[in-house]
């Protein structure tokens, strides 16, 4: 009777633990199942066909203003010759011709404004760069190009994973003393030249703020009128100016620290965090509660800076990406807090889905191709009031795309892959 005793209290003993864990388990299950997240789908039907024949190029930027119109800024000139057939004298074939550098749709994917290009009194980028319309309804871009480069500054062709070396790789030899973009531009959204901050090929490092040396792109902080330049390609920092008169504020590196610009050799996931941001300093946008996110693309990082430059925190996705780094450019969801932070990554061609409380990675979307929903290269980003969420694409991807607003969900893939329309 004590030895049935004994088995008796053991088997009750295993029974508990066994109940223990099953709880324990299904707790955590229930705790990943309460994890929400935005979800989307692409709508392949948007936007509608170009008129004039007309084709994108390297699609550089995305911004939305205040009436939920999408702006656009592309690269003609990066289109191949059998890509304009239609500008050949004679023409060689009805198709196609670049379309104006800067383009505007509506809400319903019709393209409602074009323009952009040289003209008096500004400087136009050799390689227009990133769009942002600000609160007033005014249009910035900035520029990467090099312009005439010599033999010395390095070869240009096809990478060992077959994309074409451009001058959006954040490549900079040759940079100094020769024509480059040095230069923002602010304009009105009917064309008009209103103001220009820097002047080409006189960038003088990351510490000249008198110029810019290849940014990448701008936001507007509304509450003191301030330009944030992600200063870029050339140079390593986050530079402010006044928006209205182009005055100087301020400026900083990674950390905060004074900017250098020291070649930090090949990006390693393995090693200490550097000191210094990589080119590109690819984005710096400014939340509603006044924080700075700061996209070091090579360095597969965000940083977050208060508007003084001081360093609040960072961090990482997809840190074993090599290349040309994961952290593109980012977006914040339209809801007051700006719950969730949306990254375009252009090398592993997904948008993740970051919580900005936390800054932990909770699903992405996306694939690398070109179908609806794919990706390559997935530049810019940005969102409407409605959610939604619209991409565009460099190097061969050229295009432009919606993501449409579906209400939250329960994260149940990290790797969501295409979301195609249910």
């Amino acid at each position: 009777m004590r030895r049935d005793f004994y088995w008796s209290l053991t088997l009750l003993e295993v029974l508990g633990g066994l109940w223990a864990g099953i709880m324990i388990l299904d707790k955590k299950a229930v705790q990943a199942a309460t994890v929400t997240a935005h979800r989307f789908e692409v709508n392949p039907m948007w936007p509608k066909p170009l008129p004039n024949h007309w084709i994108l190029g390297q699609t550089i930027g995305v911004s939305v203003d205040s009436q939920d119109h999408i702006w656009i800024i592309h690269r003609a000139t990066s289109l191949e010759p059998g890509e304009v057939h239609a500008t050949s004298n004679p023409p060689t074939a009805l198709c196609c011709a670049p379309a104006p550098p800067i383009l505007e749709f509506n809400q319903d994917g019709d393209l409602i404004g074009h323009w952009g290009g040289t003209g008096q009194g500004y400087d136009w980028p050799f390689n227009n760069h990133g769009i942002t319309v600000d609160y007033k309804g005014n249009v910035w871009i900035g520029g990467n190009g090099r312009g005439p480069q010599p033999a010395s500054a390095g070869p240009q062709g096809p990478r060992a994973d077959g994309r074409q070396v451009t001058q959006d790789e954040g490549q900079i030899a040759g940079v100094q003393g020769y024509f480059n973009d040095s230069m923002v531009l602010k304009i009105t959204q009917t064309g008009k030249f209103l103001m220009q901050i820097g002047k080409p090929g006189r960038s003088k490092g990351s510490n000249d703020v008198e110029n810019l040396r290849l940014p990448a792109k701008t936001s507007i902080d509304k509450a003191a009128n301030e330009v944030y330049v992600a200063d870029g390609y050339g140079n390593h920092r986050v530079i402010v100016y006044d928006a209205d008169t182009g005055k100087y504020k301020r400026h900083w590196g990674a950390y905060g620290h004074k900017p250098e610009d020291v070649d930090l050799g090949p990006y390693k996931p393995d090693a200490p965090p550097a000191q210094q941001f990589r080119n590109p300093v690819h984005c710096a946008d400014v939340s509603n509660d006044g924080l700075l996110y700061v996209c070091d693309r090579a360095n597969d990082r965000i940083q977050v800076f208060k508007k003084d430059g001081a360093f609040v925190k960072e961090m990482f996705i997809k840190k074993e990406t090599l290349g040309s780094g994961s952290v593109w450019d980012i977006a914040f969801s339209r809801d007051p807090q700006q719950k969730y932070i949306y990254i375009a990554d252009g090398e592993n061609d997904r948008v993740h889905i970051v919580d900005r409380s936390s800054l932990e990675l909770l699903t992405s979307f996306g694939e690398g191709g070109r179908q609806p929903g794919e990706f390559y290269g997935v530049h810019s980003i940005a969102t409407d009031s409605k959610g939604n969420i619209y991409t565009t694409e460099t190097y061969r991807g050229q295009r432009l795309q919606k993501f449409v607003y579906k209400g939250m969900a329960p994260v149940t893939k990290k790797d969501q892959g295409v979301v195609w329309p249910r």
